[in-house]
């Protein structure tokens, strides 16, 4: 997978920044994509010594923006071989009391913006018989979560329709399609959300986001359609499955409201 290049969104920090670092220890070519100009030029000089960075800023959630960045690398006549699609908004607290349009705005982002992303981007893998397209969940994907029902809901979109991709890919050439569904993870995600639970749990059993990143470059390699990086979140989904939903629900309220 040596002089591949790897586009990756929401690459200026936690877990899509250590994703990139990862990427460009091993030679691989960035294009990274985040709406924060400055801290993409962060990233940039950081990362600029080894490997060739190319960064993009641009908000997602605005519609068509998944098209212009694709026609962008087009016009470079560059091909994308592996795809991260990490960029995610997350909203806590219930349902009827978090604004709408916050609401839209997150399933938008997590839902629409990788939709669209993959949906380009897969057509020259197609062509080329080759593509890795990463798609990162949450461990609230396979675990319906109160408090967070929407954020919730997009990652279970998003691990779904990751699993039903890859089975459809698969046959079109060496195309594998990875959903990562991580936990608490050690990054300002939950702060700047303001999501006031979660960030109490990042606090008892956070992971490092650097970790994570690990994990999945491990992941991507060893052709994985699904990665649940770290032991406690492979214990809490496998309890999950043990435990009667009504039970696990319960737990899973008690974890964000405390």
């Amino acid at each position: 997978m040596e002089n591949r290049t790897v586009l990756i969104t929401g690459a200026s920090e936690g877990i899509g920044f250590e994703i990139a670092k990862q990427f460009a220890m091993n030679k691989y070519s960035l294009i990274l994509v985040a709406r924060n100009e400055e801290k993409l030029d962060n990233v940039y000089n950081q990362l600029k010594a080894y490997t060739t960075v190319t960064t993009i800023s641009q908000d997602l959630s605005e519609p068509g923006a998944a098209k212009k960045i694709y026609n962008f690398i087009c016009s470079t006549n560059r091909t994308v071989n592996i795809l991260v699609n990490n960029v995610g908004v997350g909203l806590e607290g219930p349902f009827q009391e978090l604004p709408i349009e916050k609401q839209q705005y997150m399933i938008q982002l997590n839902i629409a913006a990788l939709t669209e992303m993959t949906y380009y981007f897969v057509q020259e893998m197609i062509k080329q018989q080759y593509g890795r397209i990463v798609n990162i969940s949450s461990i609230s994907g396979p675990i319906p979560t109160p408090q967070m029902a929407i954020y919730s809901g997009t990652k279970a979109f998003v691990l779904n329709f990751s699993q039903a991709l890859h089975t459809e890919l698969n046959k079109q050439g060496d195309i594998i399609v990875t959903a990562v569904c991580p936990g608490p993870t050690k990054t300002a995600f939950a702060y700047t959300n303001s999501m006031t639970g979660l960030n109490n749990l990042v606090n008892i059993m956070g992971v490092p986001a650097e970790s994570i990143a690990i994990a999945i470059f491990k992941g991507i390699h060893a052709k994985k359609s699904m990665i649940v990086p770290n032991i406690r979140y492979k214990l809490l989904l496998l309890s999950s499955k043990l435990l009667p939903q009504s039970v696990m629900q319960t737990i899973m309220y008690k974890l964000i409201k405390r």
